[in-house]
């Protein structure tokens, strides 16, 4: 039985005139209302009739670029490499594309409701960077949406993010869990055996996967995982802050800390040098991803490089169809250990 406007109308409790509204984007309508449409249009499959349905099918100038954050320099490095690729041959303004970048804030509703609106636009290609978030209903919504944007023609790429099963999606994924044991490994190497950690929201497989590289190290060393010296947190400056804080509290005697990035790695610092603490003389810190100001710091902060921007850049080519997929539609983008002056031996 074929779907109707009205259809959607009564599943969101809205008039037919709000659903139009919605759908064609000439009108303003509260934030609240226009994700109650979309989930309904979603969860019925609604599809547009008719001479539109041939229209849909066609695909825009248009390339969405989907990110938790801008205001991280993860996000961001990442979609600006994916918008210097997305020119060249093909587009209807002079081989150019328009590149929207749509901030979910981590929203996992959110996400969905963007991925339904680049739906609606016919946007030509669609790139989803960072982690993703583990919860299976919401796995499987993911996994729908993305079957039926690759179904109407756009390009879908996940870059730093793990292979969506069942889609056409290609997956550039980074090999967290190898750059999470390397960390731990250096620091295991130095002598230090008292390590706190200084993990991601708990939801996030990029939180588990750098975890799981952590307890690796630690349990191929045969030291036992104290649950203890994990504190979960945003992945944010005040997140390493207070965390730092809660594991001394918890182990005063930690000789080290790794912290789930570069940002977080910073508030740990900050914490440590108000409780009067010499970095790395009195405790070592160690961050992730090896954004721009990690070098900066002072001491400079040993993390794992992650290429975002040949990451974020290899995404743009295969969504503009200038390189080739890797094969079977997965490749693994591996982090490189940078040893700075924040951790040494501990004393």
């Amino acid at each position: 039985m074929t779907v109707t406007l009205a259809d959607v109308a009564a599943r969101a409790q809205v008039s037919p005139a709000t659903v139009s509204r919605v759908l064609n984007g000439n009108y303003p309508v509260a934030a609240a209302t226009r994700e109650r449409v979309l989930r309904a249009v979603d969860e019925l499959d609604y599809v547009l009739n008719g001479p539109a349905s041939a229209l849909a099918a066609a695909t825009s100038d248009l390339v969405g670029i989907l990110v938790n954050d801008i205001a991280d320099p993860f996000f961001g490095i990442m979609a600006g490499a994916v918008q210097s690729e997305i020119g060249g041959p093909g587009g209807r303004a002079g081989g150019e594309r328009m590149a929207v970048v749509c901030n979910t804030g981590g929203s996992p509703e959110r996400e969905l409701t963007y991925l339904t609106l680049l739906q609606r636009q016919r946007a030509a290609a669609v790139i989803l960077t960072g982690g993703a978030v583990e919860d299976a209903e919401h796995a499987e919504a993911i996994a729908g949406k993305l079957r039926r944007l690759t179904e109407a023609g756009t390009r879908v790429v996940l870059c730093g993010r793990p292979p969506s099963p069942d889609t056409d999606a290609v997956a550039l994924t980074f090999d967290n869990r190898g750059g999470g044991q390397q960390l731990t490994e250096h620091l295991l190497g130095l002598g230090h055996r008292r390590i706190g950690y200084i993990a991601g929201p708990e939801e996030r497989t990029t939180t588990r996967h750098r975890l799981e590289g952590h307890r690796a190290a630690l349990a191929a060393r045969g030291i036992e995982d104290d649950p203890a010296l994990t504190v979960h947190g945003p992945y944010d400056r005040r997140s390493g802050y207070d965390a730092t804080d809660e594991l001394l509290r918890r182990a005063p005697d930690l000789t080290a800390v790794v912290a789930a990035n570069d940002t977080v790695a910073l508030g740990a610092c900050a914490a440590l040098r108000d409780k009067g603490l010499r970095i790395p003389d009195d405790v070592s810190v160690a961050g992730f991803d090896d954004l721009p100001f990690s070098i900066d710091a002072v001491p400079a902060l040993t993390t794992v490089r992650l290429p975002l921007h040949e990451a974020g850049a290899r995404a743009g080519r295969i969504a503009m169809s200038k390189e080739k997929p890797p094969p079977g539609g997965v490749a693994t983008v591996h982090g490189e250990l940078m040893v700075r002056g924040s951790t040494a031996g501990p004393r």
